[in-house]
């Protein structure tokens, strides 16, 4: 995992645009957020599922660096203080802390069209084929569109200050977190021309870990502390957003998101081998505490 991460992080700076006194600054940005650490949990996906389907990391690696190109545009645009108005991230002060508010935007706009340009590349093309690019393509923007991420976001947004039930944070958690994991998963599985039943399985896994990965960051809001987890804590309850551990309790979060990770593992279970380091992978989602 931590080759894989080391990977996944120098090819991503490889895609960014060249600095020049012009748009320097922009660059710097859109840099600095990107290479700010964090678990790079989708480009992980994105390259287990392609190896784990017959493919390659090397072909894979320009649809795991589009992927997380849009997850760190969502992170500097929902830092901004025109939503969750947040000062840290990932142990750092935020893009827009750094950078203003109005190059933060860009930078996020900057990542989130130069993911679709990475996806599409030469590079892309030529390990892929262009059908692949093509279709890789429709699943990044139907993820990060208003259907996916951005429909999660704005269902977040309108719901702070009101109560919800458990299904409305179910359907604004599978958007705003899952769509983007599961689209990881996806990306993996069409760069190695994965069969429908590798797919589906995929996406199961996917579907599973990333209702976990939600249920877990809602405990650690309740019970980490900012210099473990990177970012304030108590920032749900600050905003006045439900979330599953006010709604269902510590323990009982934690019940159902082990269930869930046994449910994700257990979709793993039609590949006859090689599925070790996704087993792993999703307790340790499980089990961080960051």
């Amino acid at each position: 995992m931590s080759d894989n991460k080391n990977n996944i992080e120098k090819e991503l700076l490889s895609y960014l645009p060249e600095k020049d006194d012009l748009i320097g600054n922009l660059v710097s940005s859109m840099e600095y957020s990107l290479t700010a650490g964090g678990k790079r949990v989708r480009p992980m996906l994105v390259t287990e599922f392609a190896k784990l389907c017959g493919g390659s990391e090397e072909a894979a690696m320009p649809f795991a660096c589009a992927i997380e190109m849009i997850h760190t545009y969502s992170l500097i645009h929902d830092d901004l203080p025109c939503m969750d108005n947040d000062d840290l991230r990932r142990g750092k002060p935020t893009n827009h802390k750094v950078y203003g508010e109005a190059c933060a935007l860009l930078a996020g706009s900057g990542l989130l069209t130069l993911a679709f340009e990475t996806a599409s590349s030469e590079k892309a093309v030529r390990l892929n084929g262009a059908e692949k690019c093509l279709a890789a393509v429709k699943v990044l923007a139907e993820a990060a569109g208003a259907e996916g991420m951005l429909g999660g976001q704005i269902i977040d947004l309108e719901s702070e200050g009101k109560k919800v039930t458990a299904d409305h944070l179910r359907i604004m958690d599978a958007k705003k977190t899952g769509a983007l994991i599961i689209a990881s998963a996806k990306l993996g599985c069409i760069s190695a021309g994965a069969t429908e039943q590798q797919m589906q399985a995929a996406v199961t896994y996917a579907e599973n870990i990333g209702v976990a990965f939600q249920i877990i960051d809602d405990i650690l809001d309740v019970t980490s502390s900012t210099e473990e987890l990177g970012k304030p804590v108590g920032s749900d309850s600050e905003n006045d957003k439900s979330t599953y551990a006010a709604l269902l309790g510590i323990e009982e979060c934690r019940r159902i998101s082990r269930k869930l990770t046994e449910k994700a593992v257990d979709a793993l279970k039609i590949f006859e081998n090689g599925t070790e380091i996704l087993e792993k992978f999703a307790y340790y989602l499980l089990n961080r505490e960051n």
